[in-house]
């Protein structure tokens, strides 16, 4: 990746942290789930809307690393529309993929934390 194109996700990751997508609570959501990060004190909330078997409102809220909480506003924005049994094939590479910038080893739980939420929200579901 040549460094004006690192240079310019970098500006959009900073972007959304700034101005974070789907950000609050969903009130009826169908589907609800939290989980954190003891290690760095990341934390979110994630609260989704289904019909007919898809996302149709997905908002998520918490606090955390930048890495942390852009991942969670990119993969509310990728889940919308998509059906339980998509839902369910995300894999943690296509979450990194969302990102647009390198994630160290060190951060990789950052970055996937959302991934993880999802996960618990979707065994709450299919039970």
């Amino acid at each position: 990746m040549s460094e004006e194109v690192n240079d310019l996700y970098t500006e959009i990751f900073m972007e959304i942290y700034s101005n974070p997508h789907n950000f609050g609570v969903l009130e009826d959501a169908d589907l609800i789930s939290e989980d954190s990060n003891p290690l760095c004190g990341d934390k979110i909330n994630l609260y989704i809307k289904i019909k007919d078997n898809k996302v149709v409102e997905v908002k998520y809220n918490g606090k955390g690393c930048a890495i942390s909480m852009v991942s969670a506003s990119l993969l509310t924005d990728h889940i919308k529309g998509m059906s339980i049994e998509q839902l369910k094939e995300i894999k943690p590479e296509e979450v990194i993929d969302l990102l647009k910038v390198p994630v160290g080893a060190s951060r990789i739980k950052c970055a996937l934390l959302p991934l993880v939420v999802l996960r618990k929200a979707l065994k709450v579901y299919s039970n």
